[in-house]
């Protein structure tokens, strides 16, 4: 489960406030969309999580730990149990499909035996098993987001992070991703995705967390984009 209580963060370099006393549950196996415009806070919360920015005020709770509180040395730690994935898909390019896929393990001490086994699965679980040793320049754009989305999943993570996984992906492609998503929740991962995709929410009915100007507008299950006008 990860919980904000009461979460201020200030950017003092900016000096705005990027998320202003926010407070939420996500139960483990929740599907959640984080919407609102630019600049809303969607990023903060992510990175919040993920400890790569901490709260100028509050806590981030993630399994009853309070992240805020963790020493450097332990962040390595918390974050292998998240997988993340970018718009920008942020392969090696001088690697192949199961090289990017293996390259994830080893960078946790994975075995050689143990990567033989799960990469190929992964491989075979987001329909590119047939493509493992190709390079991503030979690769669709739709076909790049799946091999970001299997290195994200090879080290089995209870959370999966996906800022704006479809943002560049043509309709078809990108439902076609999202499909892979849900099964990947259905399977009991918790997923949470910042999006400007309205189709896709639209479309999927999950939980929507609504960010305006750092603070949360609307908490909803089964909600839809439509941004809420401040007054």
């Amino acid at each position: 489960m990860i919980e904000f209580v009461n979460v201020t963060k200030q950017f003092e370099d900016a000096g705005n406030i990027a998320l202003e006393n926010a407070s939420f549950k996500i139960e483990n196996g929740e599907f959640v969309f984080l919407v609102g415009s630019s600049g809303a806070g969607k990023t903060t919360i992510t990175k919040l999580i993920m400890r790569e920015t901490n709260v100028t005020e509050g806590q981030v709770y993630l399994d009853g730990i309070d992240v805020t509180k963790l020493p450097d040395k332990e962040i390595p730690f918390l974050r292998r149990k998240m997988g993340v994935v970018f718009q920008d898909f942020r392969l090696l390019e001088d690697r192949t499909v199961y090289e990017n896929v293996e390259f994830a393990m080893r960078v946790v001490g994975a075995g050689r035996r143990e990567i033989r086994k799960r990469v190929p699965e992964v491989l075979n679980e987001v329909g590119l098993n047939y493509k493992a040793k190709m390079f991503p320049r030979q690769l669709s754009g739709g076909e790049q987001q799946r091999v970001a989305l299997a290195r994200a999943l090879v080290n089995h993570p209870l959370i999966l992070i996906a800022d704006e996984p479809t943002g560049n992906l043509n309709p078809k492609t990108a439902m076609e991703i999202m499909e892979i998503f849900e099964e990947i929740n259905r399977m009991g991962t918790t997923i949470i995705m910042a999006t400007h995709a309205k189709d896709i929410v639209d479309a999927m009915k999950k939980r929507v967390i609504e960010i305006q100007d750092g603070r949360i507008v609307r908490d909803e299950l089964g909600g839809e984009y439509v941004e809420t006008v401040q007054i």
